[in-house]
């Protein structure tokens, strides 16, 4: 099969390229260390082109997404650095070599990007004197040759074209060439177009397997027979390469030979042109079906710019130009290897089949063998029954003389030395068991060919305590009881026969449908973080170590996305997508706290500790003076809204992806619930605190009331208003809500002076250092007891809680003394509000702690110019040098809700599930899903404990057929993938699962 670019290819694929001369590098991405994706814009600003670069095998330009890596390399930041919004000025190949260079710029602006194809390959960055600025494989050639930072490329080492071969020059070859050198291996290094054009021109010149021969060679060391070399299948080629050599002729050969070289030199030609279709090489395969027809599976096996006469009889697939023929046989061959693996499986599951109908033949055929023995054993019986009763007799006589079983022996033998017929028909003497067998041939068988005069005999067990008659009915009884036998075995045999029958054609059927699943099995760019659907349908994603928190807060946090973190060391950063820009639900926050904090060390060691959360402005790379923040590290700035504590429960279970038609049945199914719809959950209920801001003039911040209030109907008296005031003491937010419809002038003023008194409140900024720590592999493989991770989690959650919360209280359920009264007080106060006042007020008084959380009111929400006077704009809790958005166009706008949209945990019955992705999610996310178990720090590993959800999902009772086949597609390294550590599983009835 081939693998890489020939120098033929090299020539049309460089000749082709010439197009893109002129275009700009839009971005530049790495598929892994040695694909590299130039994304290259052209004069129009619509048109776009990737063109891919792999070391040591191919370039082409590519319409196929491919997989990109999570995080830029170091070679491809030094690309983009010095390539970005560049020109393709130049692709030219060096010399007759395998090497082309991609020149980007002009002048002192030049650089070149020099792709090796040939050995191991390489790709390395030059600037305009082709001084060396990065190199993918440094290595050095010989003594003095050197491939590294700073060295000159050695253009001249790459090999020169050669000069077109003339007749003359071509006759100087063969005159020098040895005694047996074929003429491939002459022309080979003297034409640069290719092992596959040389091969076409000798065949379609019927010059194939000549051989350069010398008769005067004969005694000379060269005609001396080389020793064989390579390994079997290499001897067995030259061998039969041998028997297959032909002499050439200088007299008659030459001229012909000549006409194959021109041919060469005008498919060079036409590959210089640019204009060469493409085709991709296949295999028929024959495909097993289950209805008896015949099927096949076309296996692509090579690619070529034009139709080689080597290849005339094989199966091909033509393009409109090579580089999409190249492009197409790259790209599908993940899909040919399911393919293929899909065809062995298929021939192992019909062999099995097969092995079990020549087992059922074999074994009738045995039984049928048997019953003829049998049979022929019985007719020879009666036909020689005075034989054999006399047989019986003699025997039965010396037994009666009471002669020892030795002399019966001796008697016997002399009886047959003087030519007695019944001794001599006696085979052997079975005196143990107490029989004889007998030489018995049918005497009434009148062989009609004079030639053979002894009739075939058969040698016969006969019981001494029977007759003969009574010998041959035992025969008869035998055969009888083989009959029924095979009767028996026929009918067991035809049922295990359907039997196998039915599972193969079941193992062929599941075989292709999970071929299937995994050829439309889609990956989603956020599979390579840790990730989940929050219970309102916003995507959490979290980074896996240091430099995927360092990717998923550059490339992927967005304006009004919320990122999240646990307060401990090592935590991963989460992000909460927000594509509508609203406030994030409160559930969904936590449920980000609960995942950061499950993928932290708190998970080895059990032990809980608190997670917050801020807005994206709020994170930075910007270190404080004098200090560095190493990959991963983060500043963040103002205040921390802290989170409710929360177990550390996380959950496994899968998410369908619905074909397009059936999406809109599902959506809704993670929404965001009032309170009307649903009651939140006792974890999720926000502490809803009441206090009397303006009766006493009391800080908030230092003498606070609390009270968790009841929901209440909308039956209230309206004569009343029902203020409510929250105080989130986390975030030093305070927010005011009154249901009042009338306004007075007097609760205004004092409105006014504590919002007077808030906004001239100096601030005290909070920044805190998000320090990177070790990643997962290394958190697991670190050789420290569990004692001491537990040890080293505590005092990390005790440094936490030091942290003064003075205005929490504690029992937030309970209401001070008094209170109901300054309620009442309130509500008298600011019952004649109207909607509008009321709405001023609430501005002014509103935190901006769900979009900025700062100290309270001191930033504010500006909706009119009347409320901006109340207010003095805070611009402290911005940081100075956010992170920038790097790779902007990769980023999926709108956070993917039609992705989302897509994928359910409920799967009706009728929907069409293209393919199942396993999700690991805090248990509160999963509890409407229909699979689910649910997983808590424990002793087990990960692997084991995916193998037994996968088993668990297949055999629950509402699992239908199509949902078991995407449950066998799921890999279980997949399903372990994005567990935190070791885990204890917990599921109903999981007892006998283990069994």
């Amino acid at each position: 099969m081939k693998t890489r670019f020939n120098t033929f290819d090299i020539i049309c694929g460089v000749a082709e390229l010439q197009k893109l001369v002129g275009w700009r590098v839009n971005q530049i991405y790495d598929v892994d260390n040695k694909t590299y994706l130039f994304r290259m814009q052209g004069t129009g600003a619509v048109e776009k082109v990737t063109l891919l670069l792999e070391s040591g095998t191919r370039f082409h330009t590519t319409r196929f997404e491919w997989p990109k890596n999570m995080a830029p390399s170091g070679f491809s930041m030094k690309l983009r650095k010095h390539l970005k919004n560049k020109r393709l000025e130049k692709i030219q190949q060096l010399g007759g070599d395998r090497i082309v260079d991609f020149q980007f710029g002009t002048g002192d602006a030049a650089y070149h990007v020099i792709l090796e194809l040939y050995d191991r390959g390489n790709v390395i960055l030059t600037d305009y004197e082709l001084t060396t600025l990065y190199i993918l494989r440094p290595h050095t050639e010989g003594e003095n040759l050197r491939f590294a930072m700073r060295e000159k490329y050695p253009v001249k080492r790459a090999k020169q074209a050669t000069e077109e071969l003339q007749p003359e020059a071509l006759e100087k070859l063969l005159e020098n060439a040895k005694n047996g050198d074929y003429l491939r291996q002459i022309l080979t290094p003297n034409l640069d177009c290719g092992p596959a054009v040389i091969e076409h021109i000798l065949l379609s010149h019927g010059l194939d397997n000549h051989v350069i021969k010398r008769e005067e060679a004969e005694d000379t060391p060269e005609a001396e027979e080389k020793p064989e070399k390579g390994g079997k299948k290499q001897r067995k080629k030259q061998q039969s390469a041998k028997l297959e050599q032909k002499p050439f002729d200088m007299v008659n050969d030459l001229p012909i030979l000549k006409q194959a070289v021109k041919c060469a030199q005008d498919l060079i030609i036409e590959g210089n042109s640019g204009k060469t279709k493409g085709y991709i090489i296949q295999v028929k395969e024959e495909k097993p079906t289950e209805n008896g027809k015949v099927e096949f599976f076309f296996r692509n096996i090579e690619f070529h710019p034009y139709l080689f006469v080597q290849f005339q009889n094989f199966e091909k697939a033509t393009f409109e130009s090579f580089m999409d023929a190249v492009d197409e046989f790259y790209s599908t061959q993940e899909s040919q290897k399911i393919d293929m693996k899909t065809l062995h499986q298929e021939r192992e599951a019909l062999k099995k089949l097969s092995n079990v109908k020549n087992d059922h033949a074999k074994r009738l055929e045995e039984l049928t063998k048997v019953q003829d023995v049998d049979r022929k054993k019985a007719e020879l019986i009666t036909s020689n029954q005075s034989l054999v009763d006399n047989a019986i007799r003699a025997v039965q006589s010396a037994i009666a003389s009471q002669l020892s079983w030795p002399d019966i022996h001796e008697l016997v033998k002399e009886a047959q030395a003087n030519g007695d017929a019944v001794a001599s028909s006696i085979k052997q003497l079975k005196l143990e068991t107490n029989h004889i067998s007998l030489m018995l041939s049918d005497p009434y068988d009148n062989n009609e060919d004079e030639d053979l005069k002894t009739p075939e005999v058969t040698v016969v067990d006969v019981d001494l305590a029977l007759s003969a008659w009574a010998n041959a009915r035992r025969y008869y009884d035998k055969k009888r009881s083989a009959a029924q036998k095979e009767k028996k075995t026929v009918d067991a045999s035809q049922k295990a026969l359907k039997s196998a029958e039915r599972k193969t054609q079941q193992t062929l059927k599941e075989v292709r449908t999970i071929s299937n699943i995994v050829k439309a099995r889609k990956v989603f760019w956020f599979e390579k973080f840790y990730w989940f659907i929050s219970s309102e349908n916003y995507l959490v994603i979290g980074g896996r170590d240091a430099q995927q928190n360092e990717l998923i807060v550059k490339r992927y946090m967005r304006p009004k996305d919320i990122y999240v973190h646990a307060e401990i060391q090592g935590a991963s950063s989460v992000i909460i997508q927000n594509p509508t820009g609203e406030d994030i639900p409160p559930k969904t926050l936590l449920e980000a706290g609960s995942m950061a904090i499950s993928y932290s060390v708190a998970w080895d060691a059990k032990v809980v500790t608190n997670s917050y959360w801020v807005t994206s402005d709020q994170v930075s790379k910007t270190a404080p003076t004098g200090e560095y923040l190493a990959t991963g590290s983060f500043m963040i700035r103002g205040k921390k809204n802290f989170l409710p504590s929360c177990h550390l429960t996380m959950g496994l279970s899968l998410l369908f992806k619905l074909e397009d038609s059936f999406i809109e049945r599902h959506l809704g199914e993670r929404k965001v619930r009032s309170l009307d719809d649903d009651q939140i959950d006792q974890n999720v209920k926000e502490t809803e605190v009441e206090h009397d801001l303006l009766s006493d003039g009391e800080d908030t911040e230092t003498n606070p009331t609390t009270n968790v209030e009841e929901q209440s109907s909308n039956t209230e008296i309206t004569g009343f208003p029902n203020t409510e005031v929250k105080i989130e003491h986390d975030t030093g937010r305070i927010i005011v809500r009154s249901d009042s419809i009338n306004a007075e002038n007097e609760g205004t003023e004092e409105i006014e002076e504590v919002v007077e008194k808030l906004s001239t409140k100096p601030l005290d900024e909070e920044t805190t250092i998000i320090l990177a720590g070790p990643s997962r592999k290394k958190q697991v493989s670190a050789k420290k007891t569990k004692e001491d991770k537990a040890r080293a989690a505590k005092q990390e959650a005790a440094k936490q809680e030091v942290a003064p919360v003075s205005t929490e209280p504690k029992n937030p359920s309970q209401v001070k003394r008094g209170q109901k009264g300054k309620l009442k007080k309130m509500k008298q106060k600011y019952k004649d509000q109207d909607d509008e006042e009321r709405e001023i007020r609430m501005m002014i008084l509103k935190s901006s702690g769900k979009e900025k959380p700062q100290a309270a009111a001191e930033k504010v929400v500006e909706k009119s110019e009347v409320i901006k006077q109340y207010v003095k704009p805070d611009k402290s809790a911005a940081p100075k040098n956010p992170v920038e958005l790097e790779d902007a166009d990769e980023v999926p706008v709108g956070g993917d809700v039609d992705i989302l949209n897509s994928l359910t945990g409920q799967p009706h019955e009728g929907d069409e599930l293209l393919f199942a992705i396993p999700v690991v999610a805090p248990y509160q996310a999963l509890q409407n899903y229909k699979f689910k178990v649910k997983l808590t720090p424990g002793t087990g590993k990960r692997g084991k404990a995916a193998k037994l959800a996968l088993n668990i999902f297949a055999k629950e009772k509402g699992c239908n057929a199509r949902e078991k086949d995407l449950l066998k597609s799921i890999k279980e390294e997949s399903m372990a993938r994005n567990i935190p550590g070791k885990v204890k599983l917990s599921a109903p009835q999981l007892q006998k699962y283990h069994k």
